[in-house]
């Protein structure tokens, strides 16, 4: 397992959810939900990289469930991309990260409507902790690395 915090970002078309994880890659945590309208979300993303020190982000990339691009997989594509610029990036398989960290958030008590402000948080928690799981069961570093300028570079794991 690689040292080192990850931060991991669940993009979303009004939201932005991200979420950390501690330097020995155990846990994953909610940090903030960025709103898309109200800020340029890329200088966000690279100010909580740096205040948190991180080695590299987790983007979580949206797939159908039969394998196939969604109208947002671009979208999390460029996003990744812009981040590239200035840190590592990974881009991971989030197919079912939102059902899943809803589900756990009704599970805990929480109404769709309670849920709204925190589910991309929670969403982030799922893709970087499934990052973080896979990469200590195989030993390989998760998902596809972006070079600068957001070309990929190697599938990993």
């Amino acid at each position: 397992m690689r040292a080192g915090v990850r931060i991991g970002v669940d993009v979303g078309r009004a939201r932005v959810g991200v979420a950390r994880c501690d330097r020995d890659g155990l846990l994953a945590t909610p940090v903030e939900t960025i709103q898309r309208a109200s800020i340029d979300v890329v200088t966000r993303l690279r100010a909580i990289a740096e205040e948190l020190g991180a080695v590299e982000a987790v983007v979580g990339l949206p797939i159908s469930l039969s394998g196939g691009d969604t109208p947002s997989t671009q979208d999390a594509r460029d996003m990744a991309a812009q981040l590239a610029a200035s840190m590592p990036v990974r881009l991971v398989d989030e197919r079912l990260s939102t059902v899943t960290a809803s589900a756990g958030m009704r599970a805990s008590g929480k109404s769709t409507r309670q849920q709204r402000a925190t589910i991309d948080q929670a969403a982030a928690v799922v893709i970087l902790q499934h990052a973080l799981d896979s990469e200590r069961a195989s030993g390989r570093a998760p998902g596809e690395l972006l070079t600068d300028g957001g070309a990929a570079a190697q599938r990993e794991g």
